[in-house]
């Protein structure tokens, strides 16, 4: 009966085996790229002496996270972190909602194609150069706005880059302008795989455009709005370190509110050359993230299993 079973294994492996040499270079990647580094975990809990090495450092607990929890900063950090981010997953989504049901009325394919294009191109482009090209739509002295916007309502320069009080609307615009391009595609990817008899049979039931959304476009892509977000949530206490780095300029005025758990560490770094503390971050944010993904998959297979990842 063993014999028999691993005869029927080995058949079965032997039928699909194209199948699994396709999947060897992806789970390669993924065993050097996202478990082989994890053995670094253990850094968080040392005092780091390139001397001794990882594993000869001497064992310290969790004292790097402290750098993280008792400084006076950690509260804006991690304010400025949740709040960010928890506005990002909102409005990426009806943003890029919106869009992609916007081009999936495009009957044009080559028009439909260059719309697409256009809307894809911020996300492809390097967080460096969108730091320089907000610069020059906010540069004191020849940005754009200061130069032609301002003087049409009779007002004054503004010092963009000394007033914080701007700035949770400037890198909110900027990031929604860079990301909702890449969120549009798969949602556009979700609501074209929808069988357009639905939606026949609603225009012959009388339904206009926004009832047809409503009832069928949103509820049929429910589940890739759900993947979608649960990623997202995932990575909550992560920041985009491009958006809150370069694009501020690494102004210090500007730091109370464009200063995330990312950037502080970074700082952090580069001043103390700490790099256990620098783990520690990380661990602790992969944790929190963890934890989220799996209370909020949780909440949404409670109310439909069918759209829970897992």
């Amino acid at each position: 009966m063993r014999q028999t079973g691993w005869l029927g294994a080995f058949k079965k492996l032997n039928r699909y085996r194209a199948l699994f040499l396709m999947i060897v270079p992806g789970l390669a990647y993924l065993i050097i790229n996202n478990y082989l580094p994890m053995f670094g975990v253990i850094i968080a809990f040392k005092d780091i002496n390139y001397a001794k090495g990882i594993l000869g450092s001497d064992w310290i607990g969790f004292k790097n996270f402290e750098y993280l929890f008792k400084t006076t900063d950690a509260y804006i950090i991690t304010r400025n972190t949740l709040l960010y981010n928890g506005a990002f997953i909102v409005l990426n989504t009806v943003f890029a909602i919106a869009v992609a049901i916007l081009l999936n009325e495009v009957k044009n394919k080559l028009a439909a194609r260059f719309y697409q294009s256009v809307i894809l191109l911020p996300f492809l482009i390097s967080m460096v150069i969108v730091g320089y090209l907000v610069l020059s739509m906010l540069n004191v002295e020849s940005g754009f706005i200061n130069k032609n916007i301002l003087p049409l309502f009779g007002m004054e320069p503004i010092q963009w880059y000394s007033e914080p009080k701007y700035w949770p609307y400037i890198l909110t615009l900027v990031q929604i302008w860079k990301h909702t391009g890449y969120l549009c595609v798969i949602f556009l990817a979700a609501i074209i795989g929808i069988d357009h008899e639905y939606y026949e049979a609603a225009t012959i039931d009388g339904a206009n455009k926004w009832q047809q959304i409503r009832s069928i476009t949103i509820p049929l892509i429910a589940p890739t709005i759900t993947i979608m977000t649960l990623l997202a949530i995932g990575r909550i206490f992560y920041s985009d370190f491009g958006l809150f780095y370069q694009v501020p300029l690494n102004s210090g005025p500007l730091q109370p509110a464009t200063d995330v758990i990312d950037t502080y560490v970074y700082r952090g770094l580069m001043t103390l050359g700490d790099i256990g503390m620098s783990s520690a971050a990380g661990l602790y944010q992969s944790l929190v993230g963890f934890i989220l993904v799996l209370l909020s998959n949780y909440i949404v297979s409670r109310r439909n299993r069918d759209q829970a990842l897992f």
